[in-house]
């Protein structure tokens, strides 16, 4: 069972939009019909419903949402109930045009789009605090409710003189004096100190865009408002006598919030995921959209919810392609093993007109049964209906990669030394492949959370040190922790001030090194790195590097590859330093794919990190969720060929809901062998040692 939101079964629906078909209570009647069917069993509504729920100021028409509410219910459908401040109505904008965002060229927006709403207007807030304590008086203990979704899909920022306002109090309530602003944010260079708070602007395209400090300031107060905007919401929520969970869906790789602070206000994280599949290797987008669910899952470190996806093709990307046969399934049930409780589709319900009248949806424009869409979607709700035992299971790494939003919008604004790509992400992704591949589970924190729990950390361009994070780093190695960092870390302070002394800052003893100089390669530019002789990890092979190379000043490590191209051949592109109980090791440049592979898999091998099977073929992932007293492996084919894994001793097939613990020919002291075709998935159960 979830705890959040006390359901026994894996969430299978999606976004609902009845009010789009009021004049057709004949097509209602269908969607319960084909609901059923398919094994949904939830939907969200209100998402963007504001203008039918208040279609004059003050003037409340729940009805139709009460009665598809009962209906549902009735028919053993839940209701997850948005509030729909996402979008405002046409007469609020006309009557109230400061609802309106400016934006940062200084010019208000007309009506029109999503998220076009200013965060600080006492007028929004009042509007959308009466609505939702309306909906929560009506709806907040109805028995169909299961949990809230606050707004949708929060982005987008207001420079209006209110937000300017909020900012500089913000700014003054952080710094206190503007002496120490000035000193924060550097502002003697181009002569741009300021001489009070009420002098500083927001950064614009027609102002001031070169001080890093206040760059970064206005990214973490945008977040906070949001925040703030969220909490606002909540609280209304509650003000009407609901206790119901709140859930706020958030975006694949949303650069524009720091989801950390936002989801502090949640019971429950969730995300809207809409690969691009078919457009490379299913593997190659399967291990991308892995990272972003595991993002999600490290938010609360619980599970999490997969709020939208699409059931067929999106008409927002580049090229809008069907999903293959097999693929919803396998894409489904990808999130459920990094540890969503739900699968969730937008839409429900083909729009007939507007924006998104040919995005994919479970029931198309034709309006029948006997579409391939639905046969594929009621195939998924099958599989849930019987992995209905891994609601609320948790996900155990031992594993991290360190994923932080203010390192990266420090650096990605830093200017230098590439401003053409600094392929953060990207170096996220080879350790976190990496890992992986050899079937662990893996934690994606930021610097804001605990470490002590994971037997390796990775930590990958951080760029940016907040928090005292050098000295949490330090801590962990002295007590025996493996950390494994990168090039370009430890270069700035919090306001992205360059540290003075050395770095990587704070860690230079602990590393046994000192950065020196790093050097930005053009694109066709690569260098190599070249194992040393009898090294400390047997590394042999010769791998190539791209991007970034960084040149070190060894202080006791020891050196396990070095260069062998440009003026740095022979200095340090792997090292390896022992302090204290724990070990260090240092990568000086973006490294190819297979080096992270290797290396991974010789620290693995070294500190007896292991997954459910000691070999994985390429293509294919396998997850573990826990129970407490059983782990559940699950397996996935995302490769073009069949593909064998053989799992270690103890593991069981489970099939349709069945667990097969032990026959004649199925003990638990052998190995179970899992043949996989593409996409298929298969699920393994083991009953934890001490629970045998």
């Amino acid at each position: 069972m979830n705890a959040i939101t006390g359901q026994k079964r894996l969430l299978h629906g999606g976004d609902y939009n009845p009010e789009q078909w009021l004049k057709h209570p004949e097509i209602l009647e269908k969607d319960i019909e084909y609901f059923k069917k398919a094994h949904i069993n939830t939907v969200s509504m209100g998402i963007f419903s504001w203008g039918v729920l208040e279609p004059e100021e003050g003037k409340y028409e729940f009805q139709w949402l009460e009665d598809r509410i009962n209906q549902l219910y009735e028919n053993g459908i839940s209701t997850i109930l948005a509030t729909p401040s996402a979008a405002r109505p046409k007469w609020m904008a006309d009557k109230y045009p400061e609802v309106l965002q400016i934006d940062e060229t200084r010019h208000r927006k007309l009506f029109g789009g999503r998220h076009n709403f200013c965060h600080s207007s006492p007028v929004y807030r009042e509007k959308t605090r009466a609505i939702d304590l309306m909906l929560s008086k009506k709806f907040g203990k109805h028995p169909g409710v299961i949990m809230w979704h606050i707004s949708n899909e929060f982005g987008g920022e207001c420079h209006c003189p209110l937000c300017q306002d909020k900012f500089r109090q913000w700014l003054e309530n952080k710094y206190k004096t503007i002496d120490a602003l000035n000193d924060a944010w550097c502002t003697t260079f181009w002569s741009h100190q300021y001489q009070s708070f009420s002098q500083i602007e927001s950064p614009s395209p027609r102002g001031e865009r070169q001080l890093h400090g206040l760059n970064l300031d206005w990214k973490r107060f945008v977040t906070e408002q949001t925040r703030d905007f969220l909490l606002f919401e909540r609280q209304a929520i509650r003000d009407g006598g609901s206790d119901k969970p709140v859930t706020a869906n958030f975006m694949y790789d949303y650069q524009g919030l720091d989801y950390h602070r936002l989801c502090d206000g949640l019971d429950l994280v969730s995300w809207d995921n809409y690969p691009t599949w078919h457009k490379r290797e299913e593997y190659e987008t399967a291990i991308d959209s892995g990272m972003q669910h595991d993002i999600m899952r490290t938010l609360l470190k619980k599970p999490f919810l997969l709020m939208e996806s699409c059931p067929s093709a999106t008409n927002w990307q580049g090229v809008s392609k069907l999903k293959k046969p097999g693929m919803l399934e396998a894409a489904s049930l990808q999130a459920v093993a990094h540890g969503s409780d739900s699968v969730l589709y937008f839409q429900l319900r083909q729009s007939q007109g507007a924006s998104e009248k040919f995005h994919g949806a479970v029931i198309d424009h034709y309006g029948g049964p006997d579409t391939r869409v639905l046969r594929e979607v009621t195939r998924v709700g099958e599989r849930l209906s019987n992995l209905s035992f891994l609601t609320g299971t948790e996900t155990e790494a031992k594993a991290a990669v360190l994923f932080d939003w203010h390192s990266r919008w420090a650096m990605e604004n830093a200017q230098g030394p590439r401003n053409d790509g600094l392929y953060y992400k990207e170096t996220v992704s080879k350790s976190y492949r990496a890992l992986r591949r050899l079937g662990l589970n893996v934690d994606l924190p930021d610097m804001t959370q605990s470490l002590d729990q994971y037997s390796l950390v990775v930590v990958p361009m951080a760029y940016l040190f907040r928090g005292q994070f050098e000295e949490r780093l330090k801590n962990y190695v002295e007590g025996g922790g493996c950390l494994v960092m990168t090039y370009w870390s430890g270069i700035v302070d919090e306001n992205d001030r360059c540290f003075l002394g050395g770095t990587p800052h704070g860690l230079m003893e602990a590393a046994g090194l000192r950065s020196t100089e790093i050097d930005g390669l053009y694109d066709w530019e690569e260098n190599h790195g070249r194992p040393l002789e009898k090294n400390s990890l047997g590394m042999t092979r010769t791998y190539s590097c791209r991007n970034l190379c960084e040149l070190v000043k060894t202080d006791g490590a020891e050196i396990i590859m070095e260069y062998t191209d440009d003026f740095y051949a022979g200095y340090p592109v792997l090292t390896s330093h022992l302090y204290k109980k724990g070990q260090v090791y240092y990568i000086c440049a973006d490294m190819e794919q297979a080096f992270y592979d290797d290396l991974y898999e010789k620290l693995a091998a070294l500190m007896d990190l292991k997954g459910p099977a000691e070999v994985i073929p390429e293509g294919v992932e396998v997850t573990v969720r826990t129970d407490g007293e059983k782990d559940y492996a699950i397996l996935q084919n995302f490769s073009r060929q069949p593909a064998k894994v053989k799992l270690d001793q103890g593991w069981t097939l489970i099939e349709n809901g069945t667990l097969i613990l032990e026959t004649e020919n199925n003990h638990r002291d052998q190995q179970e062998e899992a043949w996989l075709n593409p996409l298929e998935t298969q699920v393994f159960c083991k009953i934890k040692k001490e629970q045998a």
